[in-house]
């Protein structure tokens, strides 16, 4: 009996099963080089093999109904009277969603038919035609010199690619042919398109594919500081991405950090970022908005602010404290920050205290403030100071989220700060913070809702300056790029950027006990007067008493209260 019938005997009896291989991130039919079967293999494409038409309502119109069984695959062109009969492996198996294009090279980096169990016929691309390459030494009677293991491979990877199965070079090779030919093609993205490449890069990068290299390199080609603002959020991903998969993105965000203006300098981006941007006058107006309203008519006030940066909020409440009818309060403000801050630089805390004791003298009101050098997540009781007879109002202006949570720590700091302010009964409870989902999403997820939120903002700088401002990009670099670096680069307690959208704090803050505490119409009305100032992309919205700051359809800024 000839090899031929040996190897249809046996697929007849279940004991062969057919090989696949990877194909457009799905497993595929091994299938011949060419479409040049006989017409009684043709008519049976469609009715013999059922489960191809549910494959093909799964995968789209890229697929054919093509399958063959393995003798089919070994014959020649010229199908005959053997190609009557056929066994059909009936199974229901899913394609693993984890497999990619990097399936086709095996770890040596040659190319790899693998058996899997998937046993449906499983849609074929009709421009691609494959074939399995394990061979056992019955099937490699069946190939010509023309149809080596060379040629099936060259029909898969193209013909310029000389792969040796113990070649290591064979990736490498691989990689030279995307860079060269069709990878666009394959990953259907079209020549220049900068948001489908910067979306490519970090699909590519979650899942390890093999055209990441490919994809980085034309991606830094796209990109630019100074371009469009795409383009410079574009090159700061790509440094993120880059850091990434170096294995570097908690040195490269640490190198960041050491390379941080001097404090003075630092002050004039932040305060050129507030003159192009509303955001940061927008916390500082809506949070004292409710803070005036809660102590009106207090005499003994204790602020707890848990990221005080230079303390100019403070400044308004001061002076509108001072002039009140019947006299100012005794004011008491407690200033937390790092002393490695980049706010605290120059100075630290006690330049903060200094300043602020200034202009309390200037209004005439008693005035003492309480300097606290620790991190968010380090404070405690002990650190406050709370004094009976006093009322607490606590700030937290987009501080709350650097705060690790359940994810980072079994401490789970982020719950217990809010839980410990909630034991204090303040008077009110101010939180300002990024409307952004980037804490527990995995990183593709993260990596696109980082894209979509900072593309928001580079539009809206970008309507307000030059893009060949020296100090926009000086600007963008120092407030706005460390961030969008430590969101891609870095994982586990190195990722200081973990966001959270409102609907997750308002349930933390329900859970220590605490109820909504309504911004009033003044506040609304106030911060209305403040955005005609800006661009008219700027949008404000009001629900149930909580304020949402965004850019035309994106809201990027919430401010709530609490009590």
């Amino acid at each position: 009996m000839s090899a031929l019938k040996k190897l249809e005997e046996r697929e007849k009896s279940g004991v062969l099963i057919p090989d696949y291989l990877m194909m457009n991130g799905c497993p595929v039919r091994a299938v011949p080089l060419n479409n040049d079967a006989g017409p009684s293999v043709q008519a049976k494409r469609t009715s013999q093999y059922p489960n191809d038409i549910a494959a093909q309502n799964e995968f789209g119109d890229r697929h054919s109904l093509i399958g063959f069984s393995l003798a089919e695959v070994l014959s020649n062109n010229d199908a005959g009277d053997s190609k009557q009969e056929h066994t059909v492996h009936q199974g229901h198996g899913q394609p693993d969603a984890s497999m990619t294009h990097a399936n086709i090279l095996n770890d040596q980096g040659s190319l790899s038919a693998q058996p899997t169990p998937l046993h449906n016929f499983l849609p074929v691309p009709t421009d691609e035609m494959i074939t399995g390459a394990s061979l056992t030494d019955e099937q490699t009677e069946y190939f010509s010199t023309t149809d080596s293991l060379g040629t099936l491979e060259n029909a898969i990877l193209g013909p310029e690619l000389d792969i040796s199965c113990d070649s290591p070079k064979s990736l490498l090779q691989a990689k030279n042919l995307l860079k060269q030919g069709n990878w666009r093609q394959v990953l259907g993205i079209n020549t220049g398109d900068l948001k489908q490449v910067i979306i490519a890069c970090g699909k590519a990068a979650a899942e390890n594919d093999i055209h990441t290299e490919v994809l980085i390199s034309e991606l830094r080609q796209l990109v630019s500081i100074s371009g469009d603002p795409m383009q410079r959020l574009g090159a700061y991903m790509l440094e993120g991405l880059v850091a990434r998969l170096s294995f570097s993105g908690s040195k490269l965000y640490k190198s960041l950090k050491c390379k941080e203006p001097t404090s003075s300098e630092l002050i004039s981006h932040m305060h050129h970022l507030s003159e192009i941007c509303p955001f940061y006058r927008f916390s500082y107006m809506s949070a004292n908005g409710a803070i005036a309203e809660a102590i009106k008519s207090e005499n003994f006030v204790h602020i707890i602010d848990f990221h005080i940066a230079q303390g100019s909020q403070w400044i308004t409440i001061i002076e509108a404290l001072a002039a009140r009818s019947g006299g100012p309060p005794c004011l008491r403000i407690t200033g937390i920050d790092d002393s490695n801050s980049a706010y605290a630089r120059g100075g630290g805390l006690d330049m903060v205290g200094t300043r602020l004791h200034s202009v309390s003298a200037s209004c005439g009101m008693p005035f003492e403030f309480n300097a606290v050098h620790a991190a968010s997540h380090e404070v405690y009781l002990e650190h406050l100071d709370i004094r009976p007879g006093e009322v607490i109002v606590v700030n937290f202006a987009y501080e709350l989220h650097h705060t690790p949570d359940e994810s980072v720590s079994t401490e789970n700091h982020r719950n217990r700060i809010i839980r410990m302010i909630k034991s204090l009964s303040p008077r009110v409870v101010t939180l300002v913070e990024q409307e952004s989902n980037t804490n527990t999403a995995p990183f593709f997820s993260r990596y696109l809702e980082t894209f979509e939120y900072y593309t928001a903002m580079f539009e809206s700088i970008d309507v307000a300056l030059p893009r060949d401002d020296k100090r926009r990009i000086s600007t963008e670099q120092h407030c706005l790029a460390r961030d969008v670096i430590n969101l891609i680069a870095c994982e586990g307690a190195e990722r200081v950027e973990r966001l959270e959208a409102f609907g997750k704090w308002k349930a933390r803050f329900a859970m220590a006990g605490f109820r909504p505490y309504p911004l009033s119409s003044l506040v609304n009305n106030t911060i209305k007067t403040l955005l005609d100032n800006y661009h008219s992309c700027y949008r404000l919205e009001e629900r149930d008493g909580v304020l949402y700051l965004g850019w035309k359809s994106r809201v990027l800024v919430v401010s709530s209260a609490w009590c």
